[in-house]
């Protein structure tokens, strides 16, 4: 049961920056999750196609690892994906966003996105999460080399067994993870509603990231919640071997535009959009022609 947060409207400009926000249940964490997965199995096969890269990415960066002798960067790789999922999940929102509206999107459609006036808002803070990215990926190595040293594993049971059966391995963990969390948080305050917010609201950079920390602020243990939610799926959608992220990725980004649903009360005055009239039923033997709707006969 949602029930709503009003705080006065901040002026910049003589222009209204803020955006109502809500307070949620744990309730509405698993009904984002449910619609989620409904809009994934509605257009199943362009939601993998947008996410295909990351298991792609996932075994291209574990064949680096091990070929370069860099294999304790593997998992903050993997983990990683938690803070730049948020930009990455764009054309997953404007797929929900369209089916929200009596749309039956296709893949294409994912693209709009870069028509969005706001784009080049959700530009900026995509390139601050690559940034805060970089960062964890330099500190995570910076921690393993002052508990290791620069010595590198010579296999992955070599490493297992370093990590899991040594005093240093296990510090590396609590240290690894505890600065982790801390990212993560960052990630997660400033980007849990953002993205969407910039392309159902054309809200500027920093007016999201304000009611994305204040959507925090106000429902701290709902939030605490989805950001383990995403943790564990991305977890258990990196084995093996990274395949299963080819479902959770696109069920976290269709949930995570009906999370944004939940937590910003919508726009009174919404601008009108004519919908598209719908396609027909999609069927396997039109992919991969379904990618390209401008051939179809008409």
């Amino acid at each position: 049961m949602t029930t709503v947060f009003a705080r006065p409207k901040l002026q910049l400009f003589g222009v209204s920056t803020a955006f109502v926000v809500r307070k949620i249940s744990l309730s509405d964490l698993g009904d984002a999750l449910r619609l989620g997965w409904e809009d994934f199995k509605a257009i199943p096969t362009h939601a993998i196609v947008l996410c295909v890269m990351y298991p792609v990415l996932g075994l291209v960066l574990f064949r680096l690892v091990l070929g370069y002798s860099v294999l304790p960067l593997l998992f903050p790789l993997a983990a990683g994906f938690a803070l730049i999922g948020p930009f990455a999940g764009l054309g997953l929102y404007e797929l929900s966003r369209r089916r929200e509206r009596g749309e039956e999107p296709g893949a294409w459609d994912a693209m709009q996105v870069l028509r969005a006036p706001s784009f080049g808002a959700m530009f900026e803070l995509g390139v601050l999460l690559f940034v805060l990215f970089g960062v964890w990926i330099a500190t995570a190595d910076a921690i393993y080399i002052m508990t290791f040293g620069y010595a590198p594993a010579a296999s992955i049971p070599d490493f297992a067994k370093r990590v899991l059966t040594t005093p240093e391995g296990w510090s590396l963990i609590i240290v690894g993870c505890g600065v982790g969390f801390l990212f993560a948080l960052v990630a997660l305050c400033v980007s849990v509603v953002s993205f969407p917010l910039m392309l159902d609201r054309h809200a500027t950079a920093i007016d999201a990231i304000r009611t994305s920390i204040r959507a925090v602020m106000m429902n701290p243990i709902e939030m605490a919640a989805w950001g383990l939610i995403v943790a564990v799926l991305l977890a258990v959608g990196s084995l093996p071997f990274f395949v299963g992220l080819c479902v959770a990725l696109p069920v976290l980004g269709h949930a995570t535009w009906h999370l944004y649903r939940k937590v910003v009360e919508p726009d009174r005055n919404p601008p009108q959009e004519e919908p598209r009239p719908p396609i027909g039923h999609r069927y396997a033997a039109d992919f991969p022609a379904s990618l390209f709707p401008w051939s179809r006969e008409r």
